[in-house]
């Protein structure tokens, strides 16, 4: 995998960081650019430090040490808290869970982190943001239709969120434009590319580049179907258990739901889509299985070109079949 000859496990915060490492050794340190000159000098350049993806506080910490040429790894805190309730621990603490993360790093393969360009970096907070003000928007539009439903509501608590709609909607719109220049500037013929297969829009074509970093986050089609999260799960076990196969729903669940979205149209213009989804639906299965099929079959599709660097070909035989 890697020759790591030392283990670092990081549980961070929003002002501090400890780190305990395969010794059981316990630090903390500072969660800023001080803190982290102080860490560096502790680690050899042979070194693993994993941490959890803690949304914004563990972004610095892994683009500086990678930076400074050291192996990085950011993990999911739910496979970290999967691995510390399997050992039955009882204690939860910072340092516990620095500890826990250093022996998960020793036990299983964990993916190496790859430090984010300018425009990557740009384009996932634009995305974050516009899921935010969605959120708000969706949260003001039923604030509305609840005034209006108390039948005497208030005209001026009406203009005040009919104003901050306006804004929302003008806000939400810049976001787009300016994510679709960044996509176009940096990645226009694989953008291009991905759009030409039937069905899938240029808003789920964009998304897809900026969550995957151009398709360079997946070695193949079946991890990047695992993160969408539309891979079947099958709940069986001895002869009472017998639960039926649904999709995992752990993954990106915008994208998913885009995904979906894109399947009603690939059904009727992509002909290997309307041939699966005629297939499944043939052998009395429902629809929004086949659809389900289908929106993995666009994504393999979408994976299949942005790898190979072509448009797509309606009549195109693989080699291997």
């Amino acid at each position: 995998m890697y020759n790591i000859k030392q283990f670092y496990g990081v549980d961070i915060s929003k002002s501090s960081f400890d780190v305990v490492d395969q010794n059981a050794k316990h630090d903390q340190f500072s969660n800023d650019v001080r803190g982290f000159k102080k860490f560096l000098k502790t680690i050899r350049k042979d070194s693993l430090v994993v941490m959890e993806a803690t949304g914004y506080y563990h972004y610095r910490l892994a683009q500086y040490l990678f930076v400074k040429g050291i192996t990085v790894s950011v993990v999911n805190p739910l496979s970290v808290k999967r691995f510390i309730q399997m050992k039955l621990s009882k204690i939860k603490t910072d340092k516990s869970d620095a500890k826990a993360i250093c022996e998960y790093a020793q036990a299983a393969k964990v993916p190496l982190y790859k430090a984010r360009n300018h425009v990557q970096a740009e384009c996932l907070q634009l995305l974050s943001l516009q899921d935010l003000y969605l959120k708000q928007r969706t949260a003001v539009k039923n604030k509305i239709h609840g005034e209006k439903a108390m039948g005497t509501p208030s005209k001026m608590a009406s203009r005040s969120l009919t104003r901050m709609l306006k804004q929302m909607e003008k806000e939400l719109a810049q976001l787009e434009l300016k994510l679709e220049s960044l996509v176009e500037k940096a990645h226009e013929d694989q953008l291009m590319q991905l759009t030409s297969i039937p069905g899938l829009g240029k808003k789920t074509a964009i998304l897809l580049i900026v969550l995957t970093d151009g398709f360079n986050s997946f070695e193949n089609a079946r991890q990047l179907c695992c993160y969408t999260g539309i891979t079947p799960t099958i709940r069986q076990s001895g002869t009472s258990v017998r639960g039926r196969s649904r999709i995992s729903k752990v993954g990106n669940r915008k994208l998913r739901n885009l995904l979906f979205l894109c399947s009603f149209t690939a059904c009727r213009n992509n002909k290997a889509c309307r041939e699966l989804y005629d297939r499944i639906v043939e052998q009395g299965k429902s629809k929004k299985l086949a659809l389900i099929a289908v929106s993995n079959k666009l994504l393999k599709q979408a994976f299949a070109i942005a790898k190979s660097g072509t448009y797509y070909q309606e009549n195109y035989m693989s080699k291997l079949v």
